[in-house]
């Protein structure tokens, strides 16, 4: 009881003292902490108006709309904790070991996460460097998909079977890519005899993929003859279509072809082999 009494006288001198100094501070600091504040608002006003320029010259230079917000964000981040420490060596805190703190804390952290911090550079030279953009097919390290986000960690691509593939940034920097860019070409063949009426089949491919409208009209689609079969002669069909379109349009021509063909009776490939019995039997 004792004890807790003299909890309480301590802590009632100590609730006045506080107060006091607290009321001092205010009075000895006034002007400086209203400088603080005033230079926090105009800190607040500039981190706003470069953000706003800076996602302007993002714009005109063609930059994703969630990769510029980003930029815009981490700069204006920036801007406002300068001012803050500013403001607060102006209220008469000693910033000089809270930045030499801040060091040390940095190369800590640095250390403790240099995978987050590979993906961190990696993904601002991707956002710079722009060697893909959201929307391009692409394909690398044997994993392939649409870009359907640029974070700055990570790169999300959509797979043909609507599954997501997260690639880490670092994973992408230095490594060859193929960007398919926004649209694909179709590599299929259709096998015909050798008795069948060629430009009839050719004819009726061309046919197929100028009412196909998933097809592009440019780049124009490639048709021909690919390739010289032991039973059969290949016809080669590369229409260009759009990313999204590339698997049901495959299925689409494929069925087209195979019912021209048989409406147009074009010969199928039979294959044929020739036996010769060199000792034939009595």
């Amino acid at each position: 009881m004792a004890d807790s009494a003299l909890v309480k006288k301590a802590a009632a001198a100590t609730s006045p003292e506080l107060t006091e100094k607290v009321i001092f501070y205010f009075v000895d600091h006034g002007m400086q902490i209203l400088t603080a504040i005033v230079l926090m608002g105009i800190g607040v006003f500039i981190a706003r108006w470069v953000g706003n320029l800076i996602h302007r010259w993002l714009k005109s230079r063609a930059y994703d709309e969630p990769v510029s917000n980003l930029i815009v964000k981490v700069v204006k981040l920036l801007i406002i904790a300068l001012i803050g420490i500013m403001s607060l060596g102006q209220m008469g805190v000693q910033i000089t070991p809270l930045i030499a703190g801040i060091g040390v804390a940095g190369v800590g952290v640095s250390l403790a996460m240099q995978g987050l911090l590979g993906n961190l550079v990696a993904g601002l030279t991707i956002i710079f460097s722009k060697p893909f953009t959201i929307g391009d097919y692409i394909e690398l390290l044997g994993v392939y998909g649409q870009v359907t986000d640029i974070a700055l960690f990570s790169t999300t691509l959509l797979h043909t079977d609507n599954s997501l593939v997260i690639v880490p940034n670092r994973k992408i920097v230095g490594e060859i890519l193929h960007n398919y860019g926004t649209i694909r070409q179709l590599d299929l063949t259709a096998a015909v005899g050798y008795g069948a009426d060629i430009a009839l089949a050719l004819s009726q491919v061309n046919t197929i993929l100028q009412q196909n409208i998933c097809v592009l009209r440019e780049p124009a689609p490639v048709v021909g003859i690919a390739s010289l079969n032991e039973s059969s002669i290949a016809l080669a069909i590369k229409p260009w279509v759009k990313v999204e379109d590339f698997v049901p349009t495959q299925a689409a021509i494929y069925q087209a072809v195979i019912e021209a063909f048989r409406d147009k009776k074009i010969e199928s490939p039979v294959p044929r082999r020739d036996v010769r019995l060199l000792n034939p039997l009595p």
